[in-house]
């Protein structure tokens, strides 16, 4: 209506004072209500020429959208294991803060598996013990053995050097004895000290590794209790949060609850339609104004601009996609960012808004000197035109109140 209004004021109102004024014709007589379009035909048809294209210009140079929103990101309370609910430490709508304990599940096997593992290090300790004493009493059977081992030794060159200077003065019989003798006390010295060996492998190596598998263990084991307990991952507001002591909660079909992480609004998202796909640009000024934040027009940039369209997005699955299904056309994303700080601060995250972003010529009219007189001449008017579609932001704005409170009946 206001682009019409506008319009006419340069079509048919210069045509009606023509018609009035220079040919005499007067409302009531010449100009009638069935005469109007006849009298009025070169007016109304250049009014309505007007009025469509000016409405085109707006609409496709300063680009609006009503799906301006203020997205924000939500952390799901799941625990990294399956169990019941033992004990909850918050309630629905309350602050938290990064660490503090939301609940605590039902640890009385991993309390054991812990307890398991604590004593099974204790084992290992112990058999450290024992193998050490055991390592002792293997060097005296070294000892004992090779004293054994020297005696026979010199019992047998005793008889066998006997044996040398007065053959026949032993007994061959008895030399053969002593030298199997030392052969077997040999035996029983690398046996002693095979035995000490495997003993000092065991303390050295074997009881060592066995013992890190248990601290690993226990380790493993207290990660496993702390999951029982659920902490927050950031700071925030505990929303559905519905637990009771002996609830079923699991990881992977029943979350606990949803965290609201802290965070002010510091940006919108907008979608605009596709046919602007050409004109959305980063850097572009804009407009926005909230049913949240009534009567305020806060002054945005366009600091990002999505170079997909999330409705021909793909995922591999067992079913070949068919075109038909991406028939509803998507939208183009632009993150819209404030000019100034702090003045989206007080928007609620989630609200909806109404943005406008204005084309602007001005930097190429002074830089580029190629350009042609009607050249010049359309990009002011381009840019002269953002003031209507700003004019009627700030109509929305002004009655977007009366509309939602009033005339909506609710």
């Amino acid at each position: 209506m206001l682009e019409l209004f506008l319009c006419s004021l340069v079509s048919v109102l210069p045509d009606y004072l023509f018609r009035r004024y220079g040919q005499g014709k007067r409302i009531g007589r010449e100009i009638t209500l069935f005469s109007v379009w006849y009298e009025l035909r070169y007016g109304i048809t250049l009014c309505l020429i007007l009025t469509i294209s000016l409405i085109t210009a707006i609409f496709y140079f300063h680009p609006s959208t009503k799906t301006a929103t203020s997205v924000f990101r939500t952390v799901t309370i799941l625990p990294e294991i399956t169990g019941r609910v033992e004990e909850t430490y918050v309630r629905i709508t309350q602050r938290v803060r990064e660490g503090d304990p939301l609940f605590r599940m039902d640890s009385s096997e991993y309390e054991a598996d812990v307890e398991t593992a604590k004593r099974r290090i204790a084992e290992i300790d112990a058999e450290l013990v024992v193998a050490r004493s055991q390592l002792d009493e293997a060097d005296a059977r070294i000892a004992q053995a090779r004293g054994g081992l020297k005696q026979a030794q010199d019992e047998f060159e005793a008889r066998a050097d006997v044996q040398r200077r007065s053959p026949g003065s032993v007994a061959e019989r008895d030399v053969e004895r002593f030298e199997t003798q030392v052969m077997t006390q040999q035996a029983a010295v690398d046996a002693a000290v095979a035995a000490r060996d495997t003993l000092l492998a065991q303390i050295e190596e074997q009881l060592p590794a066995q013992r890190d598998t248990a601290v690993a263990n226990l380790h493993e084991a207290e990660v496993a209790l702390d999951k029982t307990l659920v902490v927050a991952g950031t700071g925030g507001i505990v929303q559905q949060f519905a637990l009771r002591p002996g609830d079923l909660v699991n990881a992977l079909l029943r979350p606990a609850g949803i965290l609201v992480p802290d965070r002010k609004v510091d940006g919108l998202l907008a979608g605009f339609g596709q046919i602007e796909s050409q004109v959305v640009k980063v850097g572009m000024v804009g407009e926005v104004t909230c049913p949240a934040l009534p009567w305020r027009i806060i002054p945005v940039m366009v600091t990002e601009v999505q170079d997909v369209i999330a409705n021909g997005q793909v995922r591999p699955t067992d079913r070949l996609f068919d075109v038909e299904q991406f028939a509803e056309p998507g939208t183009i994303t632009a993150l819209l960012e404030p000019l100034y700080d702090g003045q989206l601060e007080e928007l609620p995250r989630g609200a909806s808004c109404i943005a406008n972003v204005y084309t602007s010529n001005h930097d190429r009219l002074d830089s580029d000197e190629d350009l042609g007189t009607l050249q010049r001449i359309g990009l002011h008017v381009i840019d002269t035109v953002g003031v209507v579609h700003a004019m009627i932001l700030r109509i929305q704005a002004l009655l977007l109140p009366v509309k939602t409170l009033v005339l909506s009946g609710h």
